[in-house]
């Protein structure tokens, strides 16, 4: 069971998974059922974006082109934001799943992360290899 939110104020359209990361959206809604119009049937709709021209890794624009794209229902809805519950008498912060710990494979990049790639700079003659941001608003604060 999922809790979402809705995608618009006067929409009854509700978001389940929007992963930034990956790529899909996840939306569900109540629809007048085609057997009983009296009743009202679950809809989902899973909207998958697939990038054109995606890396292997995306910080690499010399890696190969990704060619595979991999999608779990059940990766995608886990919810690893960590929320606080009252234990006798205490507040503890924990998360509501165990494989939140490995790393996500991301087909794009995700704007709330900081992503940088090395760049070859020419210093007093010097080349040196130095870290460009390649999503300077998840990298830098304001």
């Amino acid at each position: 069971v999922l809790a979402g939110y809705p995608v618009g104020p006067n929409n009854k359209e509700y978001v389940l998974v929007n992963n930034k990361c990956q790529c899909v959206t996840v939306t569900s809604k109540f629809v007048p059922s085609k057997e009983n119009p009296d009743e009202e049937v679950l809809e989902r709709n899973i909207r998958i974006i697939v990038p054109l021209k995606a890396r292997e890794n995306i910080s690499d624009p010399l890696s190969p082109l990704r060619t595979t794209f991999v999608y779990r229902l059940s990766e995608l809805c886990k919810n690893c934001e960590p929320t606080e519950i009252e234990l006798g008498g205490a507040i503890h912060q924990v998360q509501q799943g165990n494989p939140c710990e490995e790393p996500q494979t991301c087909y794009t990049y995700d704007r709330n992360q900081c992503y940088s790639s090395p760049v070859p700079l020419l210093h007093h003659g010097e080349v040196r290899q130095v870290p460009a941001a390649l999503t300077p608003a998840s990298c830098f604060s304001e």
